[in-house]
């Protein structure tokens, strides 16, 4: 069994899917992170960076295994389950840099574009400007990759795509329609119809928030420090 700790967002999409995708048996813990969950020392003893998602593995060979970051999340998930990593050493290395491509530029950049987009809209126009240009890079990006090619990797659905994919689900939200991507929006459709990609999205959807934030849940998520983040712990 996988202790799943989870809110529904892009990020944590990626691990929801995974899961679903594999089929292995997982409970969803939530973590509030309007009220400060994430600042509990019994969660951050799993993600020391005190973010979702995270997992604890209990089926691990050595006894209960925490895992914290989305990238080494899925790793650990395609090892367990022995799927949708490819089996020769080229597709391997192949995955492997379309895995930190993701964690360090596609996922950044949309995700502090989404900040600007949904929370401080006419504010920091420069700042703005800036992830949303990126984003759009990445997507020329994954356009360019995506060229004759259906998936990121090979001839297969694999890690590459599971984790790429919600932050361009997202796409239009965040203000970049996908027409000049032809690639990319054939890609993002059909990963879209895939069953167990629907159910990971679909996973605790009536935790997702609507309307404005107040703002102690602000204060939870925005402008945290280390000392901000000690003082929550010691809370």
């Amino acid at each position: 069994m996988i202790d799943f700790y989870y809110w529904p967002t892009p990020n944590g999409w990626k691990v929801s899917i995974m899961l679903e995708e594999t089929g292995l048996q997982y409970r969803m813990v939530p973590v509030n992170i309007g009220k400060g969950d994430q600042f509990k020392p019994e969660f951050m003893a799993i993600s020391p960076n005190n973010r979702m998602p995270a997992i604890v593995d209990h089926d691990a060979p050595d006894g209960p295994l925490p895992v914290f970051e989305s990238g080494a999340i899925l790793l650990h998930l395609a090892e367990k389950s022995a799927r949708f990593m490819p089996t020769d050493r080229v597709g391997q290395k192949e995955t492997m840099e379309w895995l930190f491509w993701q964690v360090g530029n596609l996922g950044p950049m949309a995700g502090q574009l989404s900040h600007f987009v949904n929370y401080a809209e006419g504010e920091h126009a420069y700042s703005k400007q800036r992830y949303a240009n990126e984003y759009n890079r990445c997507l020329g990006v994954l356009e360019r990759r995506l060229t004759a090619r259906e998936w990121i990797v090979g001839d297969a659905y694999s890690i590459a795509d599971i984790i790429a994919w919600p932050w361009v689900l997202i796409a239009r939200p965040l203000g970049q329609p996908l027409d000049e991507f032809p690639n990319v929006s054939r890609w993002r459709d059909a990963i879209k119809q895939r069953p167990a990609v629907q159910r990971g999205v679909d996973l605790g959807k009536e935790l997702r928030r609507t309307g404005p934030r107040s703002d102690e849940e602000r204060r939870m998520l925005f402008n945290q420090t280390a000392r901000s983040v000690a003082e929550q712990v010691r809370q």
